[in-house]
């Protein structure tokens, strides 16, 4: 079995998170500036397994798309043109990114750790990917 990888894609930067080899834990794997995002997954991939992709998706309380999805289309259009070998999801990521301040918080962590924008993507990427887990 391979991995599963999930993306909190955004404008400036991307959250990256990974399960295991079993699947049965996400973690997160890095944030990455999203203009060096497709050099990266196309190097992630070579040398690990990975069987599937999924990508937050951001959707207003009415469950409209936010205005971010505008973003996100187009790099899936190219994702899946780069990497057709690998099925994409997608999966609500509504408040993933209060969430993850939320987690910053209880852990203990200080203040100024938790101002890091890059951990907060990582740490929603991981939400998305655990909930996207309990999903299927």
């Amino acid at each position: 079995m391979g991995r599963i990888l999930a993306l909190d894609y955004g404008a400036k930067r991307t959250g990256i998170a990974v399960t295991d080899e079993l699947r049965i834990i996400a973690s997160g794997l890095t944030t990455v500036p999203t203009e060096a995002l497709f050099a990266f997954l196309e190097a992630y991939v070579r040398k690990e397994k990975v069987d599937r992709i999924v990508v937050g998706e951001p959707k207003q309380m009415d469950n409209t798309p936010s205005a971010s999805e505008a973003l996100i289309v187009p790099f899936l259009k190219e994702l899946q043109r780069r990497l057709p070998h690998i099925p994409i999801d997608r999966h609500d990521e509504r408040f993933t990114s209060k969430m993850a301040v939320r987690a910053m918080v209880d852990s203990g962590m200080k203040k100024k750790k938790r101002r890091n924008k890059a951990l907060v993507d990582e740490i929603s990427a991981t939400i998305i990917l655990q909930d996207y887990l309990k999903s299927i």
